[in-house]
């Protein structure tokens, strides 16, 4: 009796428990069990300027007739009709507008039925004027005209594979004054690239282009920039620059003169001769085997704010210039010696009006005694800056004692005008 009784009792408990898994069942799935919607296979997303780019597949459920995007917290949403064929369907969506950041997107597909499918959830970063502002142009190791063969040839700065870029488009003219447009693909170290039949003393512009992620949708580009290219412009804008100056002998000297045109040497700069008959500045002894940009202070013929100039021949295109000279010299106390360049075709000033040049050196400064022979020449430079266009004039001042014998004497063997 006992037994049977235990029986009836666990029969009870087991209908007891099924009719509470009946009345959860009853309160969670009226209206019958849910049906989803086959999700969006193979989701993918890519990163562009305040957009990005949506792609999937729709392999399984032929029912799927249309899918919806949400981001923004599901805010702002997006919906896309589907039209679903008997292989596999390609979803391809452009979400315009967005901010710039990491963006997170709900993507739901949706059958005839109106059931959706479960989500799928998918991020991607989002590019715009912040990105922009932080690109810089690649970077310029060296550019450099080639006179061998007329070409430009430039080095790129090395970038690293997480930078982006992509490319280098360049602008420039060639000897015949044909503009040429080029696209250089991007190699990350040790890149050069050649630009034939360069136009000499012309600068090329570049711009860089970039993409934010291997897979981006849309390119960035840097605002185009100009480059010089550094070359010996001398011929160019300047004549009679040596080696092997040219120049005319004074009256009755075979050693001593006045260089020829377009050098322009004042009264101060000829210490030799007779009144009326002045000349200095130039010197083509029978041993010398060239002329030479000279002033030479020997027996009391001291040069005093002496000045030999020449202007360029047309303006200088905007740039960085450096003027190049090589001399020798034996200088006495109390001398000075300045290479200067001035803005304008009328000249350089007077000691006391260096300030108002462009740039000055000074060989000497009243200061330094030496003797320089011609076996050990130095060379000087002088740099500048042209913000516009414009003709300079690039010339020596002197002021040289000539107390007895020895007095002094510099010697200038060429002079070079670089463009950087």
């Amino acid at each position: 009796m006992s037994k049977t009784i235990n029986i009836l009792f666990c029969l009870s408990l087991f209908a007891a428990a099924c009719s509470k898994m009946d009345d959860y069942k009853s309160k969670y799935i009226q209206g019958g069990a849910i049906t989803y919607a086959g999700k969006m296979d193979s989701v993918k997303i890519f990163s562009g300027r305040n957009r990005v780019k949506v792609s999937g597949l729709f392999t399984s459920d032929p029912n799927i007739v249309k899918y919806r995007v949400f981001w923004n917290s599901r805010q702002d949403s997006v919906e896309v009709a589907v039209t679903r064929t008997t292989g596999v369907d390609t979803a391809s969506l452009i979400i315009p507008k967005l901010t710039e950041g990491v963006q997170s997107f709900e993507i739901r597909t949706y059958d005839k039925m109106g059931n959706s499918s479960v989500p799928v959830y998918v991020s991607a970063s989002v590019f715009g004027d912040l990105y922009q502002s932080s690109l810089v142009n690649r970077g310029v190791a060296d550019a450099s005209y080639q006179s061998a063969d007329g070409s430009a040839l430039i080095t790129w700065a090395d970038v690293n594979s997480d930078a982006g870029v992509q490319t280098m488009e360049l602008d420039y003219s060639d000897t015949g004054g044909v503009a040429h447009d080029t696209v250089v693909a991007s190699v990350l170290t040790n890149e050069t690239t050649s630009l034939p039949a360069y136009m000499l003393g012309t600068a090329f512009t570049y711009r860089t282009a970039y993409l934010p992620n291997p897979t981006a949708i849309d390119t960035f580009y840097v605002a185009y920039q100009s480059h010089s290219v550094k070359a010996d412009v001398t011929k160019l804008y300047l004549s009679n620059a040596g080696p092997n100056f040219t120049g005319t002998y004074g009256s009755g000297d075979n050693r001593f003169g006045t260089l020829s045109a377009p050098w322009i040497t004042n009264a101060g700069g000829t210490n030799k001769g007779t009144a009326g008959a002045m000349y200095g500045g130039y010197e083509h002894a029978p041993w010398q085997s060239q002329g030479a940009l000279t002033w030479e202070s020997w027996n009391n013929t001291p040069v005093v704010d002496g000045k030999i100039y020449q202007a360029t021949s047309s303006p200088l295109p905007a740039g960085n210039y450096t003027v190049s000279f090589s001399y020798y010299s034996e200088i006495q106390q109390n001398s000075s010696m300045y290479c200067i360049v001035a803005a304008g075709a009328t000249g350089i000033p007077s000691l006391a009006g260096l300030s108002t040049a462009l740039a000055s050196a000074a060989l000497y400064n009243g200061a330094k005694v030496g003797t320089t022979s011609p076996n050990l020449s130095e060379t000087k430079t002088v740099s500048f800056t042209l913000s516009s266009p414009q003709v300079v004039s690039i010339g020596f001042l002197g002021n040289l004692v000539g107390n007895g014998n020895p007095g002094c004497y510099v010697t200038i063997s060429s002079i070079q005008l670089i463009q950087n």
